[in-house]
Parts: C-alpha cells; sequence; structure tokens
C-alpha cells in the first residue's frame, strides 16, 4: 500500500479518479489474509455491548462473515446510548463485566475508563504479528482520531472507529430566497440567522439543542472560535472567562432571537426534525445526523441541504470533534478472540460501510478516497468536502475530564436559563462554583 493510498487529498478526493484504488491492492490485501489464521480462536463465543444507531446495526449485520471468516460466535446487544453507558459503568465496576467488547463515547466516558481501568492496552495487541492481520493496517486510522483516543499516559484503550464533527446544516433554498451567503463567521452566523428568521411563516433562522446536559456542546463549539477549551491543559476551568460568556452570549442570541418555540427542550432529534421539515435555515450539530435529511420519505428538504464547516470565531477557526471507541474488557477470559471481532468490524471495507450507508465519519482515512463511494452517494461534493475540512480543523469539543455528565448537567441548566433570559456571566459563574468542587473531587487519587 502506498502513501497515496492512505493519506487522503482534496485532488484525488473530489476529482473523481477510478484509479484510486487499483488492483494490486486487492491483490496485496488477499495474500496477506491468506498468510493470517484468522481461525486461531475458532470455537469461543463472545458477548459485545453496542450503543444502538445505525453503526451498530451494520456492524451486526456484518456478524455472519465474522463468523464464517474466524470461527467465532458473536452475541451482540444494543442498548439505548443514555442506558448503555450506565450498564458500561455498573458491570465495569463490578469487575466482572457480562461483556468482552463494548463501544464507547469518548467525549463522555475516556477518563473514566482510563481511572477504572476498563480496558487492555491495545498497543500489544497491534504490534503482535500472530494476533493482528497485516491487511488491518493501523497507520490508516487518521492522527486526530488516535491521538483523541488515547490516554494520558499514552496507551491506546480503544480503536476509534467513528468521528462525529461539527459543522453547519443549512437549507440552500431559505438563502437563496433572501439572498444571503453562507456565514464567514461565527458573529455572523447571529445576522445571517436574523434575515432568515420570519416566525410568521413558521421558519426559524436558526435552530440547536437547547435541553440541559445536551445543549452543552453548543456551547463549547463556539467557544473553540476564541481557541479555548473549557478546562486548561493543567486542568483549571476556564468556564467563566470573558470567552467563556462570549460564547454563551452568541449562544443565547442565535436561540433566544432567532430560535423556533419550544427550543428550550430541544435535543438533537427535535432540532433535525424542524431542520428537514424545512422550518429552519442553519443547524449546527453533528454531521452524523445527515442521513435522514437526504431521505424522501422523512425529509421535505431533499437536494436542498448545505453543508458547512463551522465558521470561524474571533480567534481560531475549529471544528468540534466528538468520537466513540471499542475495547477489549479487561476481565474478558477471550481478550484474543474479542481483538479478532475489533480488527473485523474496524477493517477497511466496514469503515467504507460506514460512509456509504451516511452512518457517519469512519476513523479510517482510506474510506475517503473510495470514489465509488462518493461518486455514487446521495450525499453529494459538498458534504465529503465539510468532512475533510472540518477534519483538519477538529479540537475536542467536551472537556476530557472524569465527570464529563456532571460538567454538561451543570452549565446545561445555566445555559437552558439563558435562552429563557437570564444572564449569562452570572449563570456561568454560579455554574462554575458549583462544579469546581466536582471536578476537584474527581482528580483525587
Amino acid at each position: 500500500m502506498t502513501d497515496q493510498i492512505l493519506k487522503p487529498t482534496r485532488r484525488v478526493l473530489l476529482g473523481g479518479a477510478a484509479a484510486a484504488i487499483a488492483s494490486p491492492f486487492v491483490l496485496g490485501e488477499a495474500r496477506a489474509q491468506a498468510a493470517f489464521n484468522w481461525k486461531r480462536f475458532a470455537g469461543q463465543s463472545i458477548d459485545v455491548l453496542l450503543v444502538k444507531n445505525p453503526r451498530s446495526d451494520l456492524m451486526q449485520q456484518a456478524e455472519k462473515e465474522f463468523t464464517e471468516l474466524t470461527g467465532i460466535k458473536v452475541s451482540a446487544e444494543q442498548v439505548p446510548e443514555q442506558q448503555q453507558r450506565q450498564k458500561a459503568v455498573i458491570e465495569f465496576a463490578s469487575g466482572k463485566p457480562s461483556f468482552d467488547v463494548s463501544g464507547i463515547s469518548l467525549h463522555v466516558q475516556k477518563r473514566m475508563a482510563a481511572k477504572g481501568k476498563w480496558f487492555e492496552n491495545l498497543d500489544p495487541y497491534i504490534k503482535n504479528a500472530s494476533l493482528t492481520a497485516p491487511e488491518f493496517d493501523f497507520a490508516d486510522f487518521g492522527a486526530g482520531p488516535v491521538a483523541y483516543a488515547r490516554q494520558a499516559d499514552g496507551s491506546l484503550d480503544t480503536i476509534p472507529f467513528f468521528v462525529d464533527y461539527w459543522m453547519v446544516y443549512y437549507n440552500k433554498e431559505l438563502f437563496e430566497a433572501k439572498g444571503v451567503a453562507f456565514p464567514k463567521t461565527m458573529e455572523e452566523m447571529a445576522s445571517v440567522a436574523a434575515k432568515l428568521h420570519d416566525p410568521a411563516k413558521g421558519i426559524a433562522g436558526f435552530v440547536s439543542r437547547g435541553l440541559k446536559n445536551a445543549n452543552v456542546p453548543v456551547w463549547t463549539s463556539l467557544l473553540l472560535g476564541q481557541g479555548m477549551e473549557t478546562t486548561s491543559p493543567e486542568g483549571k476551568l476556564l468556564t467563566d472567562t470573558p470567552e467563556a460568556i462570549w460564547a454563551g452570549e452568541l449562544y443565547k442570541k442565535l436561540n433566544k432571537d432567532t430560535g423556533p418555540q419550544g427550543a428550550v427542550g430541544f435535543n438533537w432529534n427535535e432540532c433535525q426534525t424542524t431542520f428537514m421539515q424545512g422550518r429552519a435555515a442553519m443547524w449546527l450539530d453533528g454531521i452524523g445526523f445527515a442521513t435522514p435529511l437526504e431521505d424522501p420519505s422523512k425529509s421535505r428538504i431533499v437536494g436542498k441541504v448545505g453543508y458547512g464547516i463551522t465558521p470561524p470565531g474571533p480567534k481560531a477557526h475549529h471544528a468540534g470533534m466528538f468520537a466513540d471507541g471499542m475495547g477489549i474488557s479487561r476481565g474478558s477470559s477471550k481478550k484474543e478472540a474479542a481483538w479478532l471481532y475489533i480488527q473485523f468490524m474496524t477493517n477497511k471495507k466496514n469503515q467504507i460501510a460506514m460512509l456509504k450507508a451516511g452512518a457517519g465519519a469512519p476513523g479510517r482515512s482510506s474510506a475517503y478516497l473510495d470514489t465509488e463511494t462518493i461518486a455514487s452517494s446521495k450525499f453529494g461534493k459538498q458534504y465529503f468536502e465539510c468532512l475533510l475540512g472540518s477534519a483538519k480543523i477538529a479540537r475536542a469539543g467536551l472537556p476530557q475530564i472524569v465527570p464529563v455528565t456532571e460538567f454538561r448537567d451543570v452549565f446545561g441548566v445555566g445555559l437552558t436559563n439563558a435562552i429563557g433570559g437570564a444572564d449569562v456571566a452570572t449563570e456561568l459563574k454560579k455554574a462554575t462554583e458549583t462544579f469546581a468542587p466536582v471536578l476537584a473531587k474527581s482528580e483525587q487519587g
């Protein structure tokens, strides 16, 4: 495999070069697979804990092929996101989880997993030629996702198979009707939203999450425009700084002045529904929510959706990054079989399947070089431009701390209050004072 294959370029991706993946690659991969013994652990059975979503559907569909290849049987369970996170915490805390493999949200549970020693360090597995097939090609995973998945001590305890970049969905028809261009800055988002806001026609200029906890990534994504996250590298809270207040004021202005009625109760699904019914001009959220927008059976705006990179703020240009990883339970007695499962489910073929299904952004770079997938995609050229452009400027969208859920709960209340008219600086100061001891306690021991 050549460097050209591994490193996506804008020219190759968007030019539609049909020869990007040539037959020698396929032949080389076939030879490598023949040399690797996938049947070493035939007869074993493994249990897998997954989050209920389209990516997990694809994994379960691929189980039959995995079993035929390895002789390993799989029993996988999909659990809704919040319940899956709770189940993982309870079972890992017991020291004897009922599953051999688990997926986690790195932006929520990464530090918790490290502190509780939930997963095996995968680095030794990756380096072991008898356990890792040559075609797995770990170097194909993007540097950004891998760095995000690595723990503070440098260990890699999950494979980052899915990355979600925050961007701006926009309704091209509404923009064109008013002769408005896509905003060039974060502050311009507010002025553009005001021009497109038309309550009399049931159209909001902007929609984003207003529901407490769920709304925090909207605020933190805006804060990235100040070149800042909510905590310093030393772990100090930066949540009541002038920059954090600026992001909070912009969040308030967008949602209070140009948002739909009832936005304080909106999570991503309400935002998605509002946008795909043509009742919002812009929506700031993860690129992984694109699939239904181009589905004629669900959306009224098929073919009218614009995919825009999050605009730059006053001091920096970043796209909020969130990701999911998959790891081997440290308490598993079938670690090697579990590793074969992770290898297979995150291989090049299955990562391309994720992209083809519109189920999210794969962690592998080569997926974006599959010109056939891109050419036939219902999402179009702009979607892939947005995805790759966002990847280049991605930065963690939430603080990498143990009590992420508590962080979202506390600051989410303040943001919800702000939409209702409360003073942003006062709310952020109060939330910072409330959360500071929680963070300090989590860092002890």
